[in-house]
C-alpha cells in the first residue's frame, strides 16, 4: 500500500488549539503543494484526518486528489497507536496530523520504534510510505517539504 503522511499546514494562532483554522498564507502555500502532488501523479482513496481545524481545513484542499472518502479520526490527534495502523486499509491513504505525533508514526513504521524527532515534518510536509502499514514494515519512499513547492513553481 502506499501511505501518506501529511502535516497540517501553517495556521492562525489562537487561544482554541482545536479550533484555530489555516492562514491564508498557510492555504495558499499547501494549494502549490497539492499541485505539486498533482503533477507527480499523487491520488487516494481515502483520507483520514484528524478532528482538529487545522487539519480538517489541509485536508479539504486534498479533495481533488482523492477518489473516495474523507473520514476523522481522534487517532490522528494523539500518539500513534495499534487502532490508527488498522485504520490504514487500503491502497493509497493520506493521513492528516500534527507533529510530534507524524514523525513518531513514521518513525514506527519504518524503524519498528516510535521515536518522535528522528524525522522533522514541517508544516505543510508530505512523506510518501510503502509496504504493509506494520511497525518497521514500511519503507520512505520521499518526503517533500512545502518549501520544495514553492522552489518548483517559481522555476
Amino acid at each position: 500500500m502506499n501511505l501518506y503522511l501529511v502535516r497540517h499546514a501553517p495556521a492562525e494562532d489562537g487561544p482554541d488549539d482545536d479550533a484555530r483554522p489555516l492562514s491564508k498564507k498557510g492555504a495558499a502555500r499547501f494549494s502549490r503543494q497539492v499541485a505539486l502532488l498533482a503533477r507527480l501523479g499523487v491520488s487516494f482513496d481515502r483520507v483520514l484526518h484528524s478532528p482538529k481545524k487545522r487539519a480538517v481545513d489541509t485536508a479539504a484542499l486534498l479533495e481533488r486528489l482523492c477518489e473516495g472518502d474523507f473520514e476523522v479520526t481522534p487517532l490522528l490527534a494523539t500518539a500513534p497507536q495499534e487502532a490508527l495502523l488498522d485504520a490504514c486499509a487500503g491502497g493509497s491513504v493520506a493521513l492528516v496530523g500534527h507533529e510530534p505525533h507524524l514523525s513518531a508514526l513514521l518513525a514506527w513504521l519504518v524503524m519498528g520504534e516510535k521515536a518522535a524527532g528522528r524525522v522533522e515534518l514541517k508544516k505543510g510536509a508530505v512523506a510518501h510510505l510503502e509496504g504493509r502499514p506494520r511497525p518497521g514494515e514500511m519503507r520512505l519512499r520521499w518526503l517533500l517539504p512545502a518549501r520544495v513547492a514553492r522552489r518548483v513553481e517559481r522555476a
